[in-house]
């Protein structure tokens, strides 16, 4: 089938199209550095992984049927219809099948040189091998060349070479069937809700495959076979989304570029949006059929498209209040999809939740752009409904913000404030942020390193109280949680408003070990339970200080953990001389420099935001309280469960 969009597409896949950077380790003792975690999301992960392969070959043009089985067992099924991964002998490995080095390698795979893929949802060759790893069985099978071939695997290692089944002259493609791993995963299963919406989404990404799905699960609520192709793409999505809601376009905003004619560079971007008063805004956006729930550098260029050309039209038929739009107020009732091909993208993580790629803010703004200004002018009707609509968002941002000014103004008078709280200088919440950190000593070496106009600091006496199941009478009683609601300028429970908070951002600041861990789980559990909006708002954050300095020379490092500490000392720094290690009992044996550099600078920080999972809302509130709660022998159970992954605990 030929990609209308990537034509000229190179069809060099060999055994020679399989690079090697590294061997494979580490995957099963630390899931979470591939994965993500050993929790929900991360399970369904392992299948998101092997789908996104069989959909990279689609949107290649060499697949256009993909088929998703799940088996009685709880094993998964994956099948598709494109060339099949090589079988030959690897060049470097002339004793293994390309095959078993694609699945027994970490960083091997066709997709780092771009001869085999133009884009692809894998970059890094991982995903294969880390599925590979974290299952207990993996049975693979390829067709190609009119031959059958097949190898089965076993929590990373091949149970025997690959062998010829015999021949297949009506069948082509690569069909792999998999089982997580119980000693990973515990008792965890696949949900076929959540895989059929996984397999749904992928068919309205791309409009050239049909996905076929089928269950052998019957959980009351999911069909047990169905079939999905949808030629309109994104646009028929959105209308799958906003079901019977009334929106101000009778029709969507969509269309779909691509950027070789355009630009002159290979990938497309596909769009639809719309404005409705009957529901919350959203935007979901893909990059090469992956889901980016954090959003980045495409999101950004598609609300730079749709901000400026709404702006521009309230010029053209003078409405000067247009100007007063921002991008929260398109995001109030605005309901967008977005789905970018680009080549080679970079991903923040391996779980590729957000897109990084630079030129793809300026791609998608102009293919946007240009097609939005046309389509205000030609449905004029629609376009004053919602022009209209967002410049009363945004005077009503605006009283909003002027009646928050006055009350930030005389917080100081209206709040008694707790004694060790260092405020910042800000006079509005926006861009503000408030850490709370662990201790007296973190908190000073906090205070050099933060930005006094929107960094306040509260430092905590130790750990809070576990307020699952705790009476009201005691959580009012007890002194943090009352220092940090007064910081906070709220109340909790029923009486919380996200509106009162006095910060933007909320970030837990606690040691990276053990005891900081425990102190940070107390505080989301009090969030959880006592102030859950602000969570589903995207308020509260975690700040990742390093474990480790890594010194050689003029070279520095920071690492977050063991495993990673021991790859970069096997590697080198680039420097000259012995490698320094410095460990970093707490916070409070940070300097500043190394706190901002490392946690506090916006610039240079990385933030983890908590959030409550969209799909499965109701594991949250049973994982806090099989954790937190007052039955210990469910807590016991977990910690069984889990156990094995902790070699060493600082104490």
């Amino acid at each position: 089938m030929p990609n209308d969009l990537l034509s000229g597409q190179p069809d060099i896949y060999d055994a020679s199209s399989i690079e090697v950077l590294e061997p494979l380790e580490a995957v099963r003792l630390r899931p979470g550095m591939y994965i993500g975690g050993v929790d929900e999301r991360a399970y369904h992960h392992l299948a998101a992984e092997i789908l996104d392969n069989s959909m990279d070959e689609a949107v290649a043009g060499h697949a256009n049927r993909i088929e998703v089985e799940l088996h009685a067992d709880g094993a998964l099924t994956i099948r598709d219809n494109g060339r099949g991964i090589p079988v030959d002998p690897h060049p470097k490995f002339p004793d293994k099948s390309a095959l078993e080095v694609i699945l027994c390698t970490l960083h091997s795979g066709g997709k780092f040189n771009g001869k085999a893929y133009e884009t692809s949802g894998g970059l890094h060759g991982v995903g294969s091998s880390v599925v590979n790893a974290l299952s207990d069985v993996m049975k693979v099978e390829v067709a190609r060349n009119r031959e059958l071939y097949a190898q089965s695997f076993s929590r990373g290692k091949p149970q025997g070479p690959i062998v010829k089944v015999g021949p297949a002259p009506n069948r082509r493609g690569t069909s792999v069937m998999f089982h997580p791993d119980p000693q990973i995963f515990a008792q965890m299963q696949f949900k076929p809700a959540r895989l059929l919406k996984m397999a749904r989404s992928k068919a309205y990404i791309f409009s050239g495959v049909e996905i076929r799905w089928k269950s052998a699960i019957n959980d009351g609520e999911t069909p047990l076979e169905a079939v999905f192709h949808f030629p309109g793409g994104l646009a028929d999505y959105l209308s799958d989304q906003l079901e019977k809601a009334s929106t101000y376009a009778d029709r969507p905003f969509a269309g779909k570029v691509g950027f070789q004619e355009k630009f002159g560079v290979p990938g497309s971007v596909e769009w639809a949006i719309n404005w409705t008063a009957m529901r919350d805004g959203f935007i979901q956006s893909y990059c090469n059929t992956v889901p980016t729930p954090e959003g980045g550098t495409h999101e950004a260029g598609f609300w730079a498209a749709i901000l400026k050309g709404i702006r521009a039209y309230g010029e053209l038929v003078k409405n000067r209040k247009a100007e007063l739009i921002t991008r929260d107020d398109m995001l109030t009732g605005g309901c967008a999809l977005i789905s970018v091909f680009i080549r080679e993208p970079q991903f923040v993580g391996q779980t590729k939740d957000r897109l990084a790629t630079e030129e793809a803010a300026k791609l998608v703004e102009q293919a946007v752009r240009d097609h939005f200004d046309n389509w205000l002018a030609a449905d004029t009707k629609s376009a004053g409904a919602i022009l209209d609509f967002l410049v009363l968002r945004a005077e009503e941002r605006l009283r909003r913000r002027a009646e928050k000014e006055t009350a930030r103004k005389t917080a100081t008078k209206k709040l008694r404030l707790p004694g060790k709280l260092t405020d910042c200088s800000s006079k509005t919440r926006e861009g503000t942020e408030l850490f709370i950190v662990e201790g007296d000593s973190a908190g000073g070496s906090a205070k050099g390193a933060r930005n006094r106009e929107t960094q306040a600091l509260l430092p905590l006496k130790g750990k809070i109280l576990n307020v699952l199941g705790a009476a009201s009478a005691k959580l009012n009683d007890n002194s943090e949680i009352r220092d940090i609601c007064e910081a906070l300028g709220v109340a909790m429970g029923t009486k919380f408003r996200v509106d009162d908070l006095r910060y933007e951002k909320i970030i837990i600041m606690t040691d990276a070990d053990v005891d900081g861990a425990h102190i940070a789980s107390l505080l989301m559990t009090f969030f959880f339970t006592q102030m859950r909006p602000m969570i589903d708002k995207g308020h509260l954050y975690l700040a990742c200080p390093p474990l480790y300095r890594l010194t050689q020379g003029a070279k520095r490092l920071y690492v977050a953990d063991d495993v990673e500490k021991e790859l970069w000392l096997a590697k080198g720094l680039g420097g000259k001389g012995k490698i320094d290690v410095q460990r970093f009992k707490g916070l409070g044996e940070m300097d500043a420099k190394d706190l901002k550099d490392t946690t506090m600078n916006p610039e240079t920080r990385k933030l983890i935001r908590v959030s409550i999972d969209e799909d499965e809302p109701g594991e949250t509130g049973d994982l806090v309280e099989r954790l937190m709660g007052k039955k210990p022998e469910l807590r016991f159970q977990y910690i069984q469960e889990n156990a094995r992954f902790v070699e060493e605990l600082d104490v």
